[in-house]
This record gives C-alpha cells, structure tokens and sequence, in this order.
C-alpha cells in the first residue's frame, strides 16, 4: 500500500468513475485500475462495486474511505508542518499576558498552538499593563495581551485586535447585604468602600479612567481606599471585609484566600474588561505571523 493508492482510491470514490479519476491525474485508466486492484489485495477485501454505473463503494469500501481521507490529511499536515520548520518557523515566541489573566482560557490556545508548531518555544512573561506596553515596544515581547492602560491605539507601531470581552463581577465578602443578590449594577455601590483593581502598577492611566467614568456616569465618585494592580491582594481584602472590589470574571475562583468572598455578575453598559492582543505591525517574525493569523476574534 503506498500515499498513491489512497489518493487513487478517494478519487475514483469521489468520481464514481475510473475514468475521471484518471483524467484528475494525468495517467490512464488501466494504470489507475491497477493500483487499485492491487490495493485491494492489500486489505484483503473488495472496496469498489465496478459492476455499477457510477462505481460505487462496498461496505468495506465506505469504512476505508474515512480512513483513507485521515490519513491523507495526517501526511498532508506532518509536510506543512516539516516545510514550516525548515523554512523558520521554529525559535521562541515571546508572550506577556497581564497579571490574573493566567486564570483565563489563554492557557488552551497557547497549547493548541504549540501542538499545532512544536518547534516553537513559547515562553510566558506575566507583568504589569504598563510593563508590557513598554516592553512590546522595546521588542522584549513579540505579542502580549492585555486590558489597555496606556491607549495603546495611539500607537502606529502596533498592530492590535480585541481577544476577548470579559465580563466584571463584584468580589464581596459573604456576609455582606448585597452578597445573595443574583446581580448588581454600579449604581448599587454608591455607599462602598472600593479596592480599586487598576490596570496599571501607577493606578492613574488610560484604563483607570475608563472605570473612573463608569461610576460617575452611575452618579456619584467612588469612594476608593486602596487601588492596586494586584488581584489576589484585592481578593485578600475582600475576604478580611476591609471593602469591595470589582474584578474580572477569571480572576476566580482559583485565587488564594477568597474563601469569604463571593461573585456577584456587574451589569450594565461597558461592565466588561476588554483584553487586547497587541503586536508590532512590521515584525516579520515567521512564528508571530502564523499565531497572530489564527487567533480567534471577537
């Protein structure tokens, strides 16, 4: 049995005819009868009915030609990717993810990637959104994904598209009043004490005052004890009932120390964390140009 067969026997199935699958590759119709013959001898058993007008497949016949498609497919992806590989795609592929979003999804695309490219080394860089920024523009990173605290659509050098819609949730300690309600809007905050969770280690940039905006435009300024770009240490807070916060959905329920805090989903207009994928628009990084190529969007 040789790749010939398997692809003869496809075509005459796809065909219904040894004619046309001839004529699909150029040879004629004895030499593509042969072959299929002998693949037949191979298995053992009949695959085609050639007494029927167009050919059809026996019973063994359907069952081979699922398998025969499979394992076409196999080889056609195992020489993609050697071609890959040998013409550079291969090396290290830097990505820094802000702080918590280990929590998310991101873990799963990355191996299906790496599945997909196993001559890639992906090394992972967990910072700060304001460190990221900055070092994606260095070239420190190739890619990194973030919640924007420095606008970085401002940015010509960058290239970006909106990775995921995460929704917030309210992190309160449980046996706060509000803690049973099914959901909250930030109107239902005014009288709180806030552990303002800041995309930026300055907790004064671009995407605090987004959030900033969300409160006043529920009518009042928040009255903010503590804000900090590091969630568990907000989560801790929470659970000591110093305040409450307001996070995003993957920030739980994996944290340390939230055994007394609860989640309560934030409703209303722009009550998400938008996470951008940011790249540099002119790097020709054959690795980044296949990840970036195939990521999901929103």
């Amino acid at each position: 049995m040789n790749l010939n067969q398997l692809r003869y026997f496809v075509s005459v199935a796809e065909h219904g005819s040894f004619t046309k699958a001839a004529v699909s590759y150029y040879i004629s119709q004895t030499a593509i009868t042969q072959q299929i013959h002998a693949l037949e001898e191979t298995v053992g058993t009949k695959l085609l009915d050639r007494n029927s007008r167009p050919v059809v497949l026996t019973a063994a016949g359907k069952v081979f030609l699922k398998e025969a498609r499979e394992i076409l497919a196999r080889v056609d992806s195992a020489m993609l990717r050697t071609r890959e590989a040998s013409t550079g795609l291969e090396g290290e592929l830097r990505i820094g993810y802000t702080k918590g979003y280990e929590h998310s999804d991101l873990s799963k695309y990355l191996r299906s990637f790496h599945q997909e490219y196993p001559n890639v080394l992906i090394s992972c860089y967990r910072c700060d959104t304001d460190a990221l920024a900055a070092g994606l523009i260095s070239g420190d990173y190739d890619v990194i994904f973030t919640w924007d605290s420095t606008n970085l659509r401002q940015e010509e050098m960058l290239q970006m598209q909106v990775f995921e819609q995460v929704p917030l949730r309210v992190a309160l300690y449980a046996n706060h009043p509000l803690a049973r309600r099914k959901e909250l809007t930030r109107k239902d905050l005014k009288q709180e004490n806030i552990l303002f969770m800041s995309p930026s280690g300055t907790g004064n940039s671009f995407g605090d005052a987004f959030y900033i905006n969300l409160y006043r435009q529920a009518g009042y300024q928040p009255n903010i004890l503590l804000r900090s770009n590091d969630m568990e240490s907000i989560l801790m807070m929470v659970a000591a009932e110093e305040g409450i916060s307001i996070v995003p959905e993957y920030s739980h329920p994996w944290d340390v120390g939230t055994e007394n805090v609860v989640f309560i989903p934030l409703c209303g207009e722009g009550e998400t964390e938008e996470i951008l994928v940011v790249w540099r628009k002119h790097d020709d990084h054959p690795a980044l140009r296949h990840f970036v190529r195939n990521l999901p969007t929103v």
